[in-house]
């Protein structure tokens, strides 16, 4: 049970990235972005082309860093992946969610757009990548670590938690002592009031969407060095990346990383039990247990 434990934590640090991003721009942009789980996927599959075309084209080496499945192509092709599905988001935002701003629309119609914007990305990605699963590195032995109490790790998991908490806390000092980061929690209190002190909050939202899909994209691509990527891949993680969310307090992005972190741990342990097959299902137990209890979720509030 305690290596299963040790995996909800690596599977719930992918999670917590997610839900972070997600829950930042509900919490300014007031609705449920539906395309979220997508942009994981878009995030996986640029990396995945600057790895195996790009980068080899252009002669990065290729050597792997000690006993981890992989060396500079992933690093490099992190934070590019980021920026680029940072502006895909960002254009996304213009063509489709700015006019229905414009416009007065409701957070449902923006929502039903969102939709239809993830069915877009993701036929974008059968298109090019088509519909099979693919490793970012295929072949590649991956040694795990024997550990105390019988549980064998993996380095490219513990890198996964790693990056995963070092993102949260530089999200959290982004947000506490920069003025952008400010500004957006004051866009996230007050959406009027922060425009009638000066604050520009149509630039707030960019920023925004930008980030919040930059985490999207480092989420996806740490699932993708985890398993391996197929389209539906940011599909099958919209619900738990909800329920993290909501759990978390919906609109509170430390929240966010605590309620990705229960849903991960309770998911696998769940399979001690149950068929993996259950496993969304007894998260969303978890999920109204504590809703009954907390309606405010875990953190009862924004930030």
């Amino acid at each position: 049970m305690l290596e299963l434990t040790v995996y909800g934590i690596i599977y719930g640090s992918i999670i917590a990235l997610g839900a972070i991003g997600l829950t930042l721009i509900y919490g300014i942009l007031r609705f449920a972005n539906f395309a979220h789980g997508d942009l994981m996927s878009v995030g996986a599959y640029i990396a995945l082309f600057l790895i195996q075309v790009l980068f080899p084209m252009l002669g990065v080496p290729q050597e792997r860093f000690g006993g981890t499945s992989f060396g500079w192509p992933l690093i490099l092709a992190i934070p590019i992946s980021a920026v680029v599905t940072a502006l895909i988001a960002i254009a996304l935002d213009q063509m489709f969610y700015r006019p229905l701003r414009a416009r007065r629309a409701s957070p449902v119609i923006v929502a039903m757009a969102s939709l239809g914007a993830a069915f877009i990305v993701r036929n974008v990605i059968y298109i090019f990548w088509g519909p099979d699963k693919i490793s970012y590195f295929p072949g590649v032995y991956r040694p795990a670590w024997q550990l105390p109490f019988d549980i064998r790790i993996r380095p490219d998991e513990l890198i996964i938690v790693t990056l995963a908490l070092s993102l949260v806390a530089v999200i959290y000092l982004f947000l506490q002592k920069t003025k952008l980061g400010k500004a957006m929690r004051a866009t996230a209190d007050n959406p009027d009031l922060a425009r009638v002190t000066g604050i520009n909050t149509e630039q707030v939202r960019l920023w925004t969407w930008g980030i919040g899909a930059g985490l999207a994209a480092v989420a996806g691509i740490m699932y993708g060095v985890n398993a391996q990527l197929f389209p539906e891949m940011g599909w099958g993680f919209l619900l738990p990346l909800f329920a993290a969310a909501i759990l978390g307090t919906i609109g509170n992005p430390y929240g966010a990383l605590v309620g990705g972190l229960v849903i991960g741990i309770v998911q696998r342990l769940s399979t001690q039990w149950l068929n993996p097959a259950y496993q969304p299902a007894v998260a969303f137990l978890v999920l109204i247990i504590v809703l009954l209890v907390r309606p405010q979720g875990l953190f009862g509030g924004r930030s």
